[in-house]
């Protein structure tokens, strides 16, 4: 029997598959900026104030949206519109057909494995919250770390 990633849409699977395919690479929790002028997304290698870099998980995923009221839901709906998101994240590689890494937990059975492939973002970041001013995000940005990882 095919697992559910292979056989259900995006917008078919449950709130439990759905979660699931978070891979906990971290890289949806960097501070990004766009551009005015040219609407290009600049990722940094500054991390939510939420954000656990031991863990690359949110420390309060359930209550995150009072904490950071811009903090971007993931939902079936609005995956064409997150074009920023990494090549390398679960829910962009089955929404454009190619499906999970093999490094993927669900594939590998290891939520260590997105660590040890050098996809996640452990070890890289900083906090938002040792910044001076957020526009100080800027001087750490970091093309690297969304680009090369897909």
């Amino acid at each position: 029997m095919k697992p559910f990633w292979e056989t259900k849409r995006l917008d078919e699977m449950s709130p439990q598959e759905w979660e699931s395919l978070c891979d906990g690479c971290g890289l949806c929790c960097l501070v990004r900026f766009e551009d005015e002028d040219t609407l290009e997304v600049i990722p940094t290698r500054v991390h939510c104030k939420l954000f656990d870099p031991v863990s690359c998980r949110c420390s309060d995923y359930e209550n995150r949206k009072a904490y950071v009221p811009d903090c971007i839901k993931l939902t079936p709906g609005a995956i064409e519109d997150l074009e920023w998101m990494p090549k390398s994240c679960a829910y962009r590689r089955l929404h454009e057909g190619r499906g999970l890494a093999e490094w993927h937990p669900l594939i590998s059975g290891d939520p260590e494995s997105v660590h040890r492939a050098g996809v996640s973002v452990r070890g890289e970041t900083i906090n938002e919250n040792t910044l001076a001013d957020p526009e100080d995000a800027l001087d750490h940005a970091a093309w690297d770390l969304v680009a090369e990882r897909g």
